[in-house]
């Protein structure tokens, strides 16, 4: 039904900032929920945050750790969803997917690498 595709990941240093890109195989303007997930190694796949389209605005909720300095978007024209992270710390490394949840089934992508270390 549809396949997505990250992108952006990296190495960074503290402080920093890095935009992660998730790109859909299709048209996401009827795509209810999408989102973006994390995994540190030896740690459970966590939320970070998710959109969802109500049809007149578009609502996120973001887990805690990450309140203030990540920022999720979606472009419908360009069937792209964004993170914005800003003040990356060595806690938001890890491997981050994005979904997006379809006729009730959830579709991943295979993932990209975020790294902050000094």
């Amino acid at each position: 039904q549809v396949q997505l595709v990250e992108s952006g990941g990296g190495l960074v240093q503290p402080g920093g900032s890095l935009r992660l890109s998730c790109a859909a195989s299709r048209n996401i303007f009827s795509i209810r929920t999408m989102g973006w997930y994390r995994q540190a190694p030896g740690k459970e796949r966590e939320l970070v945050v998710t959109i969802t389209n109500l049809g007149s605005a578009n609502y996120a909720e973001y887990a805690d750790s990450v309140k203030g300095r990540f920022t999720i978007s979606r472009d419908n024209a360009k069937n792209t969803m964004y993170l914005q992270m800003n003040d990356l710390k060595p806690g938001d490394t890890a491997v981050y997917y994005c979904k997006a949840v379809l006729d009730g089934t959830n579709y991943w992508g295979q993932g990209t690498q975020v790294t902050v270390s000094s």
